[in-house]
């Protein structure tokens, strides 16, 4: 297996000058608005709103903004977080995680190894990223079996996508006390009706992080307490530099960007992860076709990850990850000859390469390969809108063994998945909305689910695949009430989905050491052989979020409600299924006057004592948060101050969705108060 040598960028010395020329006004420029693309949520830009979605853009993100993804995420509506502790966190949708969520840049596969393990972080940063979008629910499946939970879209514009005027750019400077962090990032923009160029780039630094109860850390030998989670600190970079040339009729661009993270694994005090991942990318579009269609837009990227990991300095296990990925969409007009319907078709293809090289590998070296084609259509009507999609994949997926270890399974699964959905809007006023959806949905088990066989210390498990596992197969409805009247608006969505073959991990009751040799009665030091089945699963559950305007003059006074719950089980055994979020409901009051804002919200969250046998209940808490935020103009440069408070009563929670609560209980609590003060600056 090949791997990538690590690539050298030093992008903090761009974002410095970045930050130094804005901030001290010497860069004088033309203000330049670029337009807002909706990838993900509305591939067809149609202002009806069919589907469960959410986004995070502008001040949104710039308050909510996280070192990870799942936690930038959490608290939306349906979204929680695995919580590995502050460096390592993917979004749980509906009480999906892993490979039932897709990660995407820019509508193209995010190639990692995030959804092999808890501890392994998404290379993605929001320091660089423009929009974060969520699909929730059966529309996500044009972008494949494996969005079953979901899609999470991470969009930037590093290929630039509308010609520009002039120069524009952003620097932005934020530092907190909870975690000590220091960050800095900026981008650059410039070009004119022909040509356009982009270079971005970031570092973020931050210690240990602080939390409201003493905890033992040993990270050399000797056991210490402290108010802290021992080995989360972490310092990532990153930059991309993307370039492209626009005609009349659409454009052509490419773009390379790096990451680059080091951060520790909190599950163990002397182990730390060192990644770097780079990806090439070319997307281009062609629009005003003549005939029925309108336009093509395709992208084609390739990524090589890799990350080894370090105990007490030493290097260990590495993993790597190579791949290509290629999208490929055309979108048709609505012709009476079509019945009015309109829509894009499209072709996918994907090819991945993946080792583990150590003692801990618990995966084969594989090989997996996917081509897929779907279709995404609408059709208006005077009562509202319809839309049906459908999706057809081969799935190759081949275990390659390892030269050093013997114990895994050498051999190929072949898997054609067929899914589809259908949906509604009706129109009762021109407030009121009902949406429906109905999906069925087929995913090919993964490669570690098919053959993994080693020890998982990120799980505490011993974990082992099936190499006979058939495709996933549910089937999902959700029905959705809408309403909207001015600055009031309410959304309710209730779902369901019903599993016949739900692939997961499933205790055996035998035990084994880090080398395979099996334990007789449990031991501090053995692992739990854990093996991936297919079961009888069932979850449901109900969202719901609102906004109501108290008051309305030269200032505004609006208050935010949301609320979820997710019940799930396995209905082989009749247990719960682990690691599902319970009860939550949360409220905002937001305040507006001028260039201020400010916000003061609290999150409930209920007891989850619903968890299966082995795993540990968490107690109820509440987490209050608190942000402002001013906007000012200084010459050609505008600038945004905002300071944020996280869990302001510096309350004790555990995180229900955390493989850490049901492994190592009060190893990792969810983050202490902290305060966060930064500015931005575009022109």
């Amino acid at each position: 297996m090949r791997f990538i040598s690590r690539v050298c960028i030093r992008p903090q010395f761009i974002v410095s000058g970045f930050a130094l020329l804005l901030l001290a006004g010497a860069v004088q420029a033309q203000n330049t608005a670029v337009s807002e693309i909706i990838i993900t949520g509305n591939p067809l830009a149609s202002e009806a709103r069919l589907t469960p979605a959410s986004s995070l853009s502008g001040l949104q993100l710039l308050e909510r903004g996280q070192s990870t993804l799942g936690e930038t995420l959490n608290q939306l509506p349906g979204v929680s977080s695995t919580y590995f502790g502050p460096n390592a966190s993917r979004p749980i949708i509906r009480g999906l995680d892993g490979d039932r969520i897709r990660v995407l840049s820019n509508s193209s596969a995010s190639l990692d190894a995030s959804a092999l393990s808890y501890d392994h972080a998404v290379p993605l940063d929001v320091l660089s990223t423009e929009r974060i979008e969520v699909l929730r629910g059966p529309a996500a499946l044009q972008y494949g079996g494996s969005a079953v939970g979901g899609v999470v879209n991470v969009i930037d514009n590093r290929i630039p996508r509308e010609a520009m005027s002039g120069v524009l750019g952003k620097a932005q400077v934020q530092g907190g006390t909870g975690n000590h962090e220091r960050s800095v990032a900026g981008l650059l923009e410039s070009g004119n009706e022909r040509w356009g160029l982009h270079v971005d780039g970031f570092e973020r630094r931050s210690g240990d992080v602080a939390v409201p109860v003493r905890l033992a850390c040993d990270p050399a030998g000797e056991t210490l307490y402290a108010k802290r989670i021992c080995n989360s600190a972490s310092q990532s970079r990153g930059g991309a530099f993307g370039a492209s040339t626009f005609w009349d009729a659409g454009y052509l661009g490419a773009s390379v960007d790096t990451y680059q993270s080091d951060y520790g694994t909190v599950a163990e005090d002397r182990v730390k992860i060192g990644m770097t991942s780079t990806r090439y990318a070319l997307e281009g579009q062609v629009r005003h076709l003549p005939g029925m269609w309108e336009s093509a837009k395709a992208r084609v990227s390739q990524t090589d990850y890799k990350h080894t990991e370090f105990d007490a300095g030493q290097p260990g296990t590495v993993f790597a990850n190579t791949g290509q990925a290629l999208r490929l969409e055309v979108r048709h007009r609505a012709l009476q000859s079509l019945g009015g319907w309109r829509g894009v078709v499209g072709v996918q293809a994907e090819s991945a390469r993946f080792s583990a090289v150590g003692d801990e590998a618990f995966a084969p070296y594989s090989r997996s390969t996917s081509q897929a084609i779907f279709v995404h259509e609408e059709r208006p009507a005077p009562w509202g809108q319809l839309h049906a999609g459908a999706r057809f994949e081969s799935v190759r997926v081949q275990s390659l063994g390892n030269p050093a270890l013997d114990r895994f399974e050498v051999g190929t699964r072949q898997f054609t998945p067929f899914s589809m959905a259908v949906g509604s809007l009706l129109k009762l006023t021109p407030a009121w909305g009902v949406t429906g959806n109905a999906a069925m949905t087929q995913r090919a088990p993964k490669d570690h689910e098919l053959y993994a066989n080693g020890p998982h210390l990120a799980t505490h498990a011993w974990e082992v695949g099936s190499s006979s596992l058939g495709l996933e197969k549910s089937t999902s409805v959700d029905l959705g009430l809408d309403w909207k009247n001015g600055p009031h608006r309410m959304t309710v969505t209730a779902f369901a989905s019903q599993f016949a073959n739900f692939i997961g991990l499933m205790g055996t009751g035998d035990f084994k050491d880090k080398e395979g040799k099996t334990f007789l009665g449990n031991d501090p030091l053995a692992l739990p052989v854990q093996n991936y089945q297919g079961v009888k699963a069932r979850f449901q559950g109900l969202e719901a979020s609102g906004s109501v305007r108290l008051w309305q003059g030269e200032s505004t006074l609006d208050l935010a409600l949301r609320a979820d719950t997710v019940r799930a089980t396995n209905e082989t055994t009749g247990e719960p299924l682990p690691r599902i979020a319970p009860l939550r409901l949360g409220s905002t009051l937001a305040y507006a006057q001028g260039p201020w804002n400010a916000k003061l919200g609290l999150d409930w969250h209920a007891a989850q004592n619903r968890v299966p046998a082995g795993n540990v209940a968490t107690v109820a808490y509440s987490l209050v948060n608190a942000s402002v935020a001013y906007r000012q103009k200084w010459d050609a440069t505008a600038l945004t101050w905002f300071a944020r408070i996280d869990n302001l009563t510096d309350s004790l929670a555990y995180s229900a969705t955390s493989i850490l609560t049901s492994t190592a209980f009060g190893k990792s609590p969810l983050p202490g108060r902290s305060f966060k003060l930064g500015v931005q600056a575009s022109f």
